[in-house]
């Protein structure tokens, strides 16, 4: 018999598929993304909860040959039994324990900091082919990719890329990619052929509503700037570049790809929200560290989380002492493996 809490999500699943039909919502694009966005979550669950029924079912249906006169039909229903009571329970806990797993930031579109760390120029090359890999990730999964900021070196790498991307449970599939992500492999720059190390940090913040958090004018310094590096016509010769300051947290926030003052600010504005809503949770956080914010503010390689080794076509995880052979397939966006193991392992600790 399915309990209360069960009941409540089919109940939800149900109004949320019948509300998604309205016309009156159909026309609110905010209301249907977040419709979407929770069906989606709640898709999987529902599914686990009709398995589980139907398990339930089967094994009600199997108390008559328990009775039976014919001990062969009785031991096997005896059998059949204990193998379905086994399953209902694993079952259960699964969808328990991934209830109590659910972070309410799951469904939140993001924005991903990537930086280059040790390395110089490898490094910054590192940073592009992580910005490729999420984007080619994001591709196969229908997500909408937003460049939002970049400092470019002059070999085509970037000293940094900010950009969003917004979907389906973006948040939920891309929260465990924050941390220092070390390569190793011959440099396009090295002409002697030897293997270096470089490392580049990967940030990823969920997406802040304007009402979700609110920043005082008053606390905040505003800096405009001549733009640099590559960018049109006239991007380098106005101060279109904007460089917003959180006073009380002495969060920075600088950009300028666009040739506009206002949609710099605005994209500003919208990166320092995110930073300031993850400020505050880490704060609250029993797991806030230092060590872990100056690891990825520096890139020290020794604060690795993956290790992406050319030589031997490898990616490892050390978080979960886990390694995948097919470096190129990653690299080129099929990470929905390695995402789901890592999810799957850090959960469970």
């Amino acid at each position: 018999m399915i309990n209360q809490e069960f009941q409540k999500l089919i109940d939800e699943y149900n109004q949320l598929n019948k509300d998604i039909q309205v016309s009156s919502i159909t026309k609110d694009p905010k209301r249907l993304e977040q419709i979407s966005k929770r069906l989606s979550y709640l898709s999987p669950i529902i599914e686990n909860i009709q398995k589980l029924t139907s398990l339930e079912e089967e094994l009600a249906g199997n108390k008559e040959l328990l009775s039976a006169q014919d001990e062969d039909i009785k031991k096997l229903a005896e059998e059949d039994s204990a193998s379905l009571k086994l399953k209902i329970e694993r079952l259960a806990l699964k969808i328990t324990n991934t209830l109590k797993k659910s972070d309410p930031n799951d469904k939140r579109n993001v924005i991903v900091e990537i930086r280059a760390g040790t390395g110089g120029e490898e490094a910054a090359l590192f940073a592009r082919d992580l910005f490729r890999m999420y984007s080619r990730y994001a591709e196969k999964n229908n997500w909408k990719v937003e460049v939002m900021n970049t400092n470019y070196t002059g070999t085509g790498g970037y000293k940094e890329i900010i950009f969003s991307i917004k979907g389906n449970n973006v948040y939920g599939k891309l929260k465990f990619e924050s941390g220092v992500h070390r390569v190793q492999r011959i440099p396009e720059t090295e002409s002697s052929g030897r293997i270096h190390t470089s490392a580049a940090s990967v940030v990823i913040l969920p997406e802040i509503d304007d009402i979700e958090v609110t920043i005082n004018p008053e606390e905040i310094k505003i800096d405009v700037f001549r733009a640099g590096g590559p960018g049109g016509q006239s991007v380098n010769t106005t101060d279109s570049a904007v460089r917003i300051t959180h006073l009380p947290t002495s969060i920075s926030v600088s950009c300028q790809d666009e040739k506009s003052q206002h949609k710099n600010k605005a994209r500003a504005m919208s990166i320092l929200k995110s930073k300031i809503f993850e400020f505050e949770k880490e704060k609250q956080s029993e797991e806030t560290a230092g060590i872990r914010k100056q690891s990825i503010k520096t890139g020290d390689r020794s604060a690795k989380i993956k290790t992406y080794n050319f030589p031997e076509g490898r990616v490892s995880d050390h978080r979960i002492k886990k390694t995948w052979y097919n470096l190129q397939r990653i690299l080129d966006g099929e990470l929905e493996e390695v995402i789901t193991t890592v999810q799957d392992n850090i959960n469970e600790k």
